[in-house]
């Protein structure tokens, strides 16, 4: 269990750093206004260097959390990979020389720790089975492919807001799709690439990692990063949670304190996702008012613009 943990960690950090990279990338190739739905955007961002470095760090995370799944179960692997936005927050505050957080941003940051810490603790996740039938695998695709679906068109072409909120929601639950078929994969990791590559879920893997990197993708580039976030942090574990229950079994506190230790765990952990999110850290300065009047525009630089 400590080795699942550990690795965890790790994922998460490997992922904070892919995710800094990416949204660098995304900023650049699209500056926040691309508006519909483009099947293209991941190779149009594979043009720019920062997010190539994103994706490689994300595959590094991914063998990470391949090998975590493999000692732990899934209701303890997602949430330890929360974590994600605190390494991003950690960075940027070396980055600016701690001179930038506020308050309430260091409490955000302890709320979430105190959240994944409360709800791991009440949880206690154990047990459950390598595998699950095909029968429940194919219920639970059609169910989180419905939740993706729902999200997906009710971003339609509204404000950005909107659209960045619901994108990442979609991409939250895709992604808790995602490790639950990564969990299914690393059951037959001992077994050999022959083995690995007879059975069903490497291509599974191929395709929902596909489409949870396309969603991805869209939501970062959809609108501002503090409405896509909590989308990202939350849906992920939760859907995975509710998946390592339906499909492998996997065993949680069921009592009543249990059960509300939990509930309030997984709360504090969206409040501080939420609060942590809108920290202009992590979302960047807002844009500076142009002049009133006629006259040349002055940039950021100072310097006058034509």
């Amino acid at each position: 269990m400590e080795l699942a943990i550990l690795l965890s960690l790790a994922a998460s950090l490997c992922t904070a750093t892919a995710s800094v990279c990416q949204r660098l990338g995304a900023r650049r190739a699209n500056d926040g206004e691309m508006r519909g739905f483009d099947p293209l955007l991941v190779f149009r961002l594979a043009r720019q260097p920062a997010w190539l470095l994103g994706f490689a760090s994300m595959l590094a995370g991914f063998g990470f959390q391949i090998t975590a799944l493999r000692f732990g179960p899934l209701a303890l692997v997602q949430p330890i990979l929360a974590v994600e936005l605190l390494w991003v927050f950690g960075y940027l505050v070396l980055r600016a020389g701690g001179r930038q957080a506020r308050w309430r941003e260091w409490g955000a940051a302890i709320a979430m720790s105190a959240g994944i810490s409360a709800f791991l603790r009440a949880a206690a996740p154990t047990g459950g089975h390598e595998h699950a039938p095909a029968a429940d695998w194919w219920l639970a695709g059609l169910g989180a492919g419905a939740a993706v679906a729902i999200a997906v068109a009710a971003a339609g072409d509204g404000p950005p807001p909107r659209r960045a909120a619901c994108l990442g929601i979609a991409t939250g639950i895709a992604w808790g799709l995602v490790a639950a078929v990564i969990k299914e994969l690393s059951s037959h990791l001992t077994a050999g690439p022959a083995a690995i590559f007879s059975t069903w879920s490497p291509y599974a893997l191929a395709v929902t990692g596909a489409a949870a990197m396309l969603l991805a993708s869209h939501a970062m580039s959809a609108g501002p990063l503090a409405a896509a976030q909590p989308g990202f942090t939350i849906g992920d574990p939760v859907t995975a949670i509710l998946l390592g229950t339906f499909l492998f079994g996997e065993h949680l506190g069921t009592s009543p304190a249990a059960l509300a230790a939990e509930v309030l765990g997984l709360l504090v952990l969206a409040l501080g996702v939420r609060t942590l999110s809108r920290s202009e850290l992590i979302t960047g300065p807002p844009p500076r008012p142009a002049p009133a009047g006629p006259g040349p525009v002055t940039g950021t630089s100072g310097a006058a613009t034509p």
